[in-house]
């Protein structure tokens, strides 16, 4: 039914007239017409492109470290794992004498959507006296099983099972396109989410609850060989080394194969953060509720620290030879094609004639950024003994960028870089006493609990 106009406006109402006097505000300015004709024919992205960024944005850096080819996540949002792998294969070839590998990221995404299935489940349990519209629950039932993550969930998964090379667990239909495979399960996930809570209601003990529980588990894990293949657990190792020796290692574990060829210790590396909110002093650190993958593993940690150290500890572990997992908000001042991250890569206030003023704290805190994708940093550009642009290692193939290889401005990381892994030993004294701390509790909905996981 229409609405009928009463006459009386709200207080807050848009008038007509204000309406006329926007419209003929607009006509009377020729710049607009001229704005509006460039920006309806070729986007904003094209007018406000800035052609001296692209030139001063070089692919070349004073530190770097050698690299296989760029890997491809493809259709999924595995980013952190790719990540994550990369900074392994790396270690493993330089202490190995390999070439370039990779290790597979089917095999991490199987046992990580694994984990993460049961570890919904046990949230159901945490919460099954909650109505289910408590913000609480719905956040929970929200994205059970989303491919994204972070670097303490990927040490949860190293920890359990291990990793295996590539060929092993090859990648599959459904690990390079997830959105139908996790449509499914996420569905079946929730109604195991309904038996469990209807049948709690009923009266069933919570005994003969989570024996229905372990059903669940043999269902799901059957389902995600379908998508994904069985996990190997044992298989063997050949390859030939830089100097073209063959190598063959034979009856290995994914556990196994770890320890013998990693060449360093994941449980080193520790995620420092830079959010400069008022609710995050530095020097402290802080967890996320209901924030993992792998029930009974380890907590996701941060040490909050101000952007100097922040960058400080980046650039030793580059200098050191070693590449630098990190997270940030990848999609803001991008472009995507070039491989260029620079704020300074789109005029926007010019195209459009107005002023876009938020600090980093703000965006946090009215939800306008947050940490969407983990990359590696493998080489940075010092001038007078300052970084002006780093090197990134992406993981969306070699058709974008250079080689599928990124470049970063320095104002871009002040501005939307968040997390980097780090050795401990470039820590501060003061920074292994804060380390140690009891970490602050965050809500689940707090922008340091958001998931790396852009496509």
């Amino acid at each position: 039914m229409a609405q009928v106009m009463t006459g009386v406006e709200s207080k807050g109402a848009i008038s007509l007239q204000q309406v006329q006097d926007l419209a003929e505000a607009f006509r009377n300015d020729p710049h607009n017409k001229i704005r509006t004709n460039a920006i309806v024919k070729n986007g904003i992205q094209n007018v406000a492109a800035n052609r001296d960024a692209f030139i001063q944005m070089q692919f070349t850096f004073s530190t770097e470290i050698e690299t296989g080819p760029v890997t491809n996540q493809k259709q999924s949002g595995r980013c952190w794992m790719f990540a994550g792998l990369n900074t392994i294969r790396h270690n493993m070839a330089k202490h190995n004498n390999m070439k370039p590998f990779e290790l597979s990221q089917c095999y991490q995404m199987f046992w990580d959507k694994f984990e993460k299935a049961n570890y919904f489940l046990e949230r159901v349990f945490d919460t099954i006296e909650e109505d289910t519209d408590s913000r609480i629950v719905q956040w929970i039932l929200q994205s059970p099983l989303q491919d994204g993550g972070q670097w303490d969930m990927f040490v949860n998964l190293v920890d359990k099972y291990g990793v295996v090379p590539q060929y092993v667990m090859p990648e599959t239909f459904h690990s390079s396109q997830s959105a139908q495979m996790n449509h499914l399960l996420t569905l079946k996930l929730r109604e195991h989410a309904v038996r469990l809570r209807d049948g709690y209601r009923a009266g069933k003990p919570l005994s003969e609850l989570r024996a229905e529980k372990q059903g669940m588990m043999a269902e799901f894990y059957r389902l995600l060989c379908y998508f994904l293949g069985q996990p190997p657990q044992v298989f063997d190792f050949e390859y030939r080394d830089k100097d073209n020796v063959y190598h063959r290692d034979t009856g290995l574990t994914p556990l196994s194969f770890m320890e013998k060829y990693a060449g360093f210790d994941i449980h080193d590396y520790v995620s420092v953060i830079n959010a400069p909110t008022a609710d995050k002093p530095f020097n402290r650190t802080y967890t996320v509720q209901y924030l993992g993958n792998v029930e009974g593993g380890k907590d996701v940690l941060y040490l909050n620290v101000d952007i100097d150290t922040f960058k400080r500890l980046a650039l030793a572990q580059l200098q050191d030879g070693v590449p630098v997992w990190f997270g940030c908000d990848v999609g803001k001042m991008l472009e995507r094609d070039a491989g260029i991250m620079d704020t300074a890569i789109f005029d926007y206030e010019g195209a459009l004639d107005t002023q876009f003023g938020m600090t980093k704290a703000e965006r946090l805190d009215y939800a306008s950024s947050l940490m969407t994708h983990a990359m590696v940093f493998t080489g940075v550009n010092l001038v007078d003994g300052k970084p002006d642009r780093w090197k990134v290692e992406n993981s969306w193939g070699k058709d974008r960028g250079n080689e599928g290889f990124y470049v970063m401005s320095d104002a871009w990381f002040d501005e939307y870089m968040y997390q980097v892994v780090v050795d401990k030993k470039y820590l501060s004294d003061e920074l292994r006493q804060a380390l140690a701390q009891e970490p602050i509790v965050l809500k689940p909905w707090d922008p340091m609990g958001s998931l790396a996981g852009l496509r």
